[in-house]
């Protein structure tokens, strides 16, 4: 598979942490891949080092093709031949300007008629023409991180990179711009980036993930596939969610949706809004293992399965459960595990509480 984007850097800080992470991501226009980890695992660091404004103690950086970086040999090709777009925590759009002229600064001294033909065009895109006149005090948050977006299009970049777009919102208007923000990365076709340690914001908007713990990369892959089979301890600590199903809602009613997903029917809480694509997400502690078949309640979804492996985890033990299409991960405690008998093949009956299955929506999944 062709590669868009290498890289292997080292970022030292002195008295500090090392930032050493390689990766490699095909190319694969309007497709986004996650940068994530907990607060200070370094990915911000990593995206400053891809964008040209940090520059690591060793490594290498290549984009289709062409070296961005590499140390040995002294290269280093500046942030403005990189052409990365990059959208930060605040929006930082200049005050004194309305949103056209924020847009427009981008192209810098691009021809007047096609500097406005540029910005007539992304505000059509971004949904944003009625506020081209605006300054930004006068605009949302959300409004200023469409127009942020915007200005980071203008001068069609080969790669967005975004840090942590969303954390400076308030919650609602976090909740509700995720999917938007998907879309409007998919409709720009442009690889992305984009930081986060949020796990529903990594849901929502990736297609492929990488996890940065401890300044390195310990896994990379599809999102659900990292969610629900973590490389190793620190990896699984890190995502926190052990089984991510990708599924698609097909019923909704009295505030609960039905989501299909790896051939099984699960009901959650209806996460609201018109995407049918969704995760179904539920945490390891949340599956109570039964007798098979085992009891179902009005509150309740009961899948019938069988233990494929079980795994000490200090008070706990990790059961990995054979649901036919789909596999599922429960925790119990020893206790638990000797009073059911559990042991590879034992046939099983899991159930989950609705509210326990949380169900993230996602546009384009």
């Amino acid at each position: 598979m062709e590669r868009a984007l290498t890289f292997d850097v080292e970022r030292r800080f002195r008295g500090g942490p090392v930032i050493h992470a390689r990766a490699a991501l095909p190319r694969d226009a309007g497709r986004v891949t996650v940068l994530f980890g907990p607060s200070g695992a370094g990915k911000t660091t990593v995206l400053r080092v891809l964008a040209g404004l940090d520059r690591p103690e060793a490594g290498t950086i290549a984009f289709e093709g062409e070296v961005w970086l590499d140390v040995a040999a002294g290269v280093c090709v500046p942030p403005q031949r990189r052409r990365a777009g990059l959208l930060f925590q605040e929006p930082a759009l200049f005050p004194h300007l309305d949103v056209a002229a924020n847009v427009g600064y981008a192209l810098g001294r691009a021809p007047r008629p096609e500097r406005d033909a540029r910005v007539r065009e992304l505000a059509a895109r971004l949904r944003i023409e009625p506020l081209l006149a605006r300054r930004p005090a006068d605009l949302s948050g959300g409004e200023r991180q469409r127009v942020a977006l915007a200005r980071a299009l203008a001068a069609r970049p080969r790669l967005l990179l975004l840090d942590e777009p969303l954390s400076a919102l308030d919650a609602p208007t976090r909740d509700a711009l995720r999917g938007e923000l998907r879309a409007l990365l998919e409709a720009a076709e442009v690889p992305s980036i984009v930081v986060t340690h949020d796990r529903a914001e990594a849901l929502a908007l990736g297609d492929r993930m990488l996890v940065l713990v401890g300044g390195t990369v310990r896994q990379a892959g599809a999102v659900h596939e990292v969610f629900s089979a973590p490389a190793d301890v620190e990896v699984a600590r890190t995502v926190g969610t052990e089984n991510v199903l990708p599924g698609r809602i097909v019923a909704r009613e009295g505030g609960l949706a039905v989501v299909e997903a790896a051939g099984l029917r699960l009901t959650g809480v209806d996460p609201g809004g018109a995407i049918l694509d969704a995760y179904a997400c539920v945490r390891a502690e949340e599956i109570v293992l039964e007798e098979a078949p085992g009891h179902r309640s009005s509150a309740s979804n009961l899948v019938a399965a069988t233990v494929a492996s079980l795994t000490s985890e200090g008070a706990l033990v990790r059961v990995a459960l054979d649901c036919g299409g789909a596999t599922l991960v429960a925790l119990v405690t020893h206790r638990s595990a000797d009073a059911l008998g559990l042991a590879p093949g034992r046939g099983v009956a899991a159930a989950v509480k609705a509210p326990a299955v949380r169900i993230v929506p996602r546009a384009g999944a």
